[in-house]
């Protein structure tokens, strides 16, 4: 967590460096203050082989449930806690969830953590600006950062960073990495640029800053800006090849990942010169991911349900995309639109279906449970950075 002073000395010299791109940085470096433990450092050996054990141990329909991130709204903790008590790896928080009050948000983010040894990964999209789930988020975001000094989105990162993980939130889908065609482009608003290089060091930048405090994800791999239109509704295309790719669309990713992000959201997106498939559902672009950008992280889908809403009928059941996605080599499954209570659950049955009939590796579903539960647990071994409420000192 983090005192509010050391918040608002980096929001206010965030918006100085917002306006006149200043050379120092003490913002970025008050913001870091005394955190004492990087929650998205590389995992250890000795957590990876806990995570082994103990994926080992469970069952199929265990580590099913292990890989998808559910949702449901309600600000209710009660029914937030009975819901993850299926043993969901994780949780994103819509603004369907979010209360009106940051001690409210702790208390639902505790009711959901049955082990603080192995807590969930709860989830949220707080980018700033466009998608802002948090009401009293008011650091810059990407509008402004775009053209801002890389320490004033380093500053603003960090501020932004230090309030996910004050509301007890542990991941944030919030480091936009689509270099934007130009600004009549979807993205443009959310995106860092329309520039490769000053977009990468934009986004580098970004994960610097909230990487401390909250697993910093990069979205939408493999990038939202070549694939014109809304993937809300539509699966965007592009013929790019991967050479132009290389160059004019992977630098930020490649930034980030180098920067220390270990999330990376693959988006809706088809290049045709790779794979006709959705880069959420091609091997070919996992292989990429793992390969060429040396992810080692856990790759996440966006959310699922925005392939149902295609109106494409491959995409209309929820546990057929799922196998599908897995079996492309993510580790970690997002359903939000257009599911309820039991979505989440019909995905799982069908996991374990598949894996039981033999069309899903039963060591996909092992080494992406491994990926997940990694995580999981090195976040329930660091100590905290920061105190649990605004008056405390800190801790660590």
């Amino acid at each position: 967590m983090i005192r509010l002073m050391a918040v608002a000395a980096a929001l206010s010299a965030s918006m100085l460096l917002v306006g006149s791109a200043a050379s120092s940085a003490p913002a970025a470096q008050a913001a870091h203050g005394t955190a004492s433990v990087d929650v998205v450092a590389a995992a250890a050996s000795s957590v990876a082989e806990a995570a082994r054990d103990r994926v080992e141990a469970m069952t199929v329909r265990e580590q099913a449930a292990a890989v998808v991130i559910g949702h449901i709204p309600s600000t209710d903790p009660a029914a937030l806690a009975a819901y993850m008590d299926t043993g969901y790896g994780g949780f994103i928080l819509m603004g369907s969830n979010v209360p009106d009050s940051e001690d409210e948000l702790r208390g639902i983010a505790a009711a959901m953590t049955r082990d603080p040894s192995l807590p969930p990964l709860l989830a949220i999209d707080e980018e700033g600006g466009d998608v802002t789930r948090l009401p009293w988020d008011a650091a810059p975001a990407a509008d402004t950062l775009k053209n801002a000094h890389p320490q004033a989105v380093e500053a603003a990162f960090a501020v932004r960073g230090s309030l996910v993980a004050r509301g007890g939130i542990s991941v944030n889908f919030g480091v936009i990495a689509d270099v934007a065609s130009g600004p009549g482009s979807f993205i443009y608003s959310r995106s860092m640029g329309t520039d490769a290089a000053s977009a990468a060091e934009r986004v580098a930048a970004a994960v610097r800053g909230e990487a401390p405090f909250v697993v910093s994800t990069l979205k939408h791999f493999p990038g939202h800006g070549a694939a014109e239109g809304d993937s809300h509704h539509m699966i965007p295309s592009t013929s790019m090849s991967l050479d132009d790719w290389r160059t004019s669309t992977a630098p930020p990713f490649v930034s980030g990942v180098d920067a220390g992000a270990q999330m990376l959201m693959f988006g809706h997106l088809a290049y045709t010169a790779v794979d006709p498939l959705p880069a959420s559902l091609s091997s070919a672009w996992h292989e990429i991911a793992r390969d060429e950008l040396g992810f080692d992280g856990v790759i996440v889908t966006d959310d699922l349900g925005m392939l149902a809403a295609t109106g494409s009928p491959e995409y209309a059941d929820p546990g057929a995309v799922a196998v599908q996605a897995l079996a492309a080599g993510n580790d970690l499954l997002l359903m939000v639109q257009g599911s309820d209570g039991s979505t989440a659950a019909a995905m799982v049955d069908a996991l374990v279906a598949a894996v039981d009939g033999g069309a899903l590796s039963a060591q996909r579903l092992q080494d992406a449970a491994v990926r997940v539960t990694a995580m999981r647990l090195q976040i329930g071994a660091a100590a905290p950075a920061w105190a649990p409420c605004l008056s405390c000192d800190p801790v660590g």
